[in-house]
């Protein structure tokens, strides 16, 4: 079987932990991926800055002493004195490679990820897909055109406490879904530091709350009805940040079988930075026969340290085991998202799969569009005072 090249568009915080003590998620899923495949060729990083090469290089060499796995790792630009340097330029030169994996703020998605369509990569992007439902649907066409597979980053699809949802639903257990209530929350300096440079293109539901609005979607297969979103702006607007701290989604949803059930997500990015984990995230789900609730945040593990206080630690996520060098390994379930998309690449590069073989089992772009249409259409809400937004009558016919 012939080896893949990886391009890996962006260099920030969920690509290598830029600018903090971790190394991010992708970078680690990837040296992960490479320890039991031997499969994965090179990594191409390409960003914005040779300051920003230089620290995904660092963290590449971290990660090599401390995992043992060898890759050869690339970063572009090489120089700084490169004049409207364009990621478009070395996706031309570099050799082969067969995937990208795209993560970039959520307003250049569309345009970067169909570049790296057009020069023949199939393609792994951070939730969303896109914005809007006109750019998503743009995105399907090129893939379908090409030939090539399309994903979206969806990890919260492996995390463990759904797929017990899924499967305790799927079974009939629950009975017929009546409704189901999701809080996620996350630090502020999320929107204040961490994105500050983009957080007024996005917002928070768009950014976090997109997850479990894929989640309904994978757990009932249910169409998306109408979208209903009220929001909140008067903390971040203090950081000349224009972007609402909170926003409450109500979404109603129809069954195959005709029967509507509601989603309410309460979403914000303004929770203390004294808060015991970087995410706080809750789900219930009530159904005829029974109901599935699952604190997401408390999963069971505490740490109280002099330097840190009280945390609370997500195992399941993305967590490095090991602390002596060339012994260390990550598990969870955004490492098994990459892993997933990078093994099917290589089943597609060397024909052992098909792209219908993925239909039904992954995010793909066109399953995708539902979040996105949703996410557009509760912005549509929100700019309306909070009125009620039908789903597009397409969206339904091609969701079905």
């Amino acid at each position: 079987m012939k080896k893949i090249n990886i391009v890996v568009i962006g260099a920030g915080l969920y690509v290598c932990g830029k600018d903090t003590p971790g190394y991010g998620t992708i970078l680690p899923a990837i040296f992960e991926s490479k320890r039991y495949n031997e499969n994965i060729g090179a990594i191409h990083c390409i960003s914005t800055s040779i300051s920003s090469s230089q620290k995904f290089l660092d963290k590449a060499e971290q990660l090599k002493k401390k995992t043992g796995v060898d890759i050869e790792v690339n970063a572009y630009p090489k120089i700084d004195s490169v004049k409207n340097f364009s990621y478009k330029d070395v996706l031309k030169d570099i050799s082969k490679p067969a995937c990208a994996i795209v993560s970039v703020p959520d307003h250049l998605h569309h345009q970067v990820t169909k570049d790296c369509l057009e020069s023949g990569l199939h393609s792994l992007v951070v939730k969303p897909l896109t914005p809007t439902y006109k750019e998503g649907e743009d995105l399907v066409k090129i893939a379908k055109i090409n030939n090539l597979y399309g994903a979206v980053e969806f990890h919260k699809r492996w995390d463990k406490s759904n797929l017990l949802l899924k499967d305790k639903f799927q079974s009939g257990v629950l009975g017929e879904p009546i409704n189901c209530w999701v809080e996620y929350s996350q630090r502020k300096s999320i929107p204040t530091s961490s994105f500050k440079d983009w957080a007024s293109k996005t917002s928070i539901l768009q950014y976090l709350g997109i997850h479990y609005i894929d989640i309904m979607r994978f757990i009932t297969q249910a169409i998306p009805k109408r979208v209903m979103a009220i929001g909140q702006k008067s903390e971040i607007v203090k950081y000349n940040i224009d972007t609402y701290d909170s926003i409450q989604c109500i979404i109603e949803w129809e069954m195959a079988n005709g029967t509507n059930f509601t989603q309410t997500l309460l979403t914000s990015w303004i929770d203390p930075e004294t808060s015991t984990s970087v995410s706080d995230q809750k789900i219930k789900f009530i159904g005829t026969k029974g109901r599935y609730e699952a604190d997401q945040k408390e999963r069971g593990i505490r740490l109280n340290t002099n330097e840190d206080g009280v945390e609370h630690i997500n195992p399941d996520f993305c967590m490095s085991y090991g602390i002596e060098n060339n012994d260390i390994n990550w598990r969870g379930y955004g490492i098994d998202s990459i892993v997933t998309f990078l093994n099917d690449v290589i089943h597609l590069e060397n024909k052992v799969k098909t792209l219908e073989d993925l239909e039904g089992k992954r995010p793909s772009f066109q399953e995708s569009l539902i979040s996105t249409a949703v996410i557009e259409q509760a912005h549509k809400s929100l700019a309306k005072n909070s009125a009620w937004e039908k789903m597009s009558p397409d969206l339904q016919k091609n969701s079905k």
